[in-house]
């Protein structure tokens, strides 16, 4: 499904192409998160105008809300939320994080209380393919363990092992399964939290698996920033050149731009529509907070340097408006800019890896974004 099209001469930056059943996605990309088969605010109408590739959705949330009888009959999750482009559904691993007083891990898998009804739902490895099957997601995430941060290494120990055995149990599954005529791809997760032995573990165990691609879970989920990147590091060393590589959950626009210079294809985060519901917008000398009373009376783009048609149009004065009287047109529009602001980032880092000019768009974007992350070198 992948093929590495080029390599940066001076980081780790590569740019290459997925082909999936439903469109070639040139990496490396961002998926903005469409939990419920939506990215909150906006129409899929708008994501095509920027040429977002594909989107995110989440197995879990899907299963409980509307449930696979309703998307079966409607002929898969891509008909049924009226998206022609790649889809990729992650597995409810982050639920077992996020959901921890509402589930109870076994060695053959999670039992979740249902946050809508109480309802008692037992996810195995085997179900989760099966549940993704129906979906018809191009990409399928195996089910994991995602340990929490701060914990103990005997807790991190549980994870990997569990990781490990469910990860292997989803492949044995998902080969049996598979039918010619359904064209998905399944990736395995690496876990291990912050402890450098234990990702090396994991990695080497996922990959002794053989997925169709390498994610690296267990991020963003509290650690400081520095130890993100010293995990990404440890796992990414051992990662095969010719798979995609997935960094689950990230993240901050900086974080994307160094993350590419490590080596990595493929990013997910709400951030951009999550951050933008509480009024803030991602611009190329960072983040404001366009609530604030500094925006009163200032008439200009939320970003100057951006080129999305909220941008051309509206004043940072007028979205401050419509925020503060609470007008749901003010959550479209900020949106749409952070949206397009993450997709719009992605192909410009493309463009900048194959002019052979990364560490210098990088170097450049780190600086005027404010950031305090180092550049990444090779």
């Amino acid at each position: 499904m992948f093929q590495l099209v080029k390599k940066d001469n001076n980081t780790k930056a590569r740019i290459g192409k997925l082909t999936t059943a439903h469109g070639i996605i040139e990496s490396p990309f961002f998926m903005p998160v469409g939990t419920n088969a939506t990215v909150k605010t906006l129409w899929f109408e708008s994501l095509l105008e920027f040429d977002t590739q594909i989107v995110l959705s989440n197995a879990y949330h899907l299963f409980l809300r509307p449930g696979l009888d309703v998307i079966g009959e409607a002929g898969g999750l891509h008909r049924f939320m009226s998206w022609d482009g790649p889809i990729l559904t992650d597995s409810g691993g982050y639920q077992v994080f996020s959901l921890a007083k509402l589930r109870k891990l076994t060695d053959s898998g999670v039992q979740f209380q249902s946050h809508y009804d109480g309802s008692l739902q037992f996810f195995t490895p085997e179900k989760v393919v099966d549940i993704q099957r129906v979906l018809g997601s191009d990409i399928m995430m195996a089910l994991d363990e995602c340990a929490p941060y701060p914990c103990e290494r005997k807790q991190a120990q549980e994870a990997v092992k569990r990781t490990t055995v469910w990860a292997r149990q989803a492949r044995e599954h998902f080969l049996k399964v598979q039918e010619e005529k359904t064209q998905q791809f399944q990736f395995g997760i690496i876990q291990g939290a912050t402890f450098k032995d234990l990702r090396e573990q994991s990695a080497r165990e996922i990959l002794d698996i053989g997925f169709d691609g390498y994610a690296i879970g267990g991020v963003s989920v509290g650690e400081p920033v520095p130890v993100m990147f010293e995990t990404l590091d440890w796992v990414m060393l051992l990662l095969p050149e010719h798979k995609p590589r997935y960094f689950m959950g990230i993240g901050l626009p900086d974080q994307i731009v160094k993350a590419v210079g490590q080596g990595v294809d493929m990013f997910d985060t709400c951030i951009p529509t999550r951050y933008g519901r509480h009024g803030s917008a991602f611009t190329s000398e960072g983040r404001i907070v366009i609530r604030n009373a500094a925006y009163i009376k200032d008439f200009g783009p939320i970003d100057t340097a951006c080129g999305c048609r909220v941008c051309k149009k509206y004043t940072r004065s007028y979205i401050r408006h419509l925020f503060n009287c609470n007008e749901i047109l003010g959550l479209n529009l900020i949106a749409y800019h952070n949206v397009y602001f993450y997709v719009n980032l992605m192909k410009q880092i493309r463009t900048a890896i194959a002019d052979n000019c990364f560490p210098e768009f990088q170097k450049k974007f780190l600086e005027k974004y404010k950031s305090e992350l180092e550049p990444s070198i090779a």
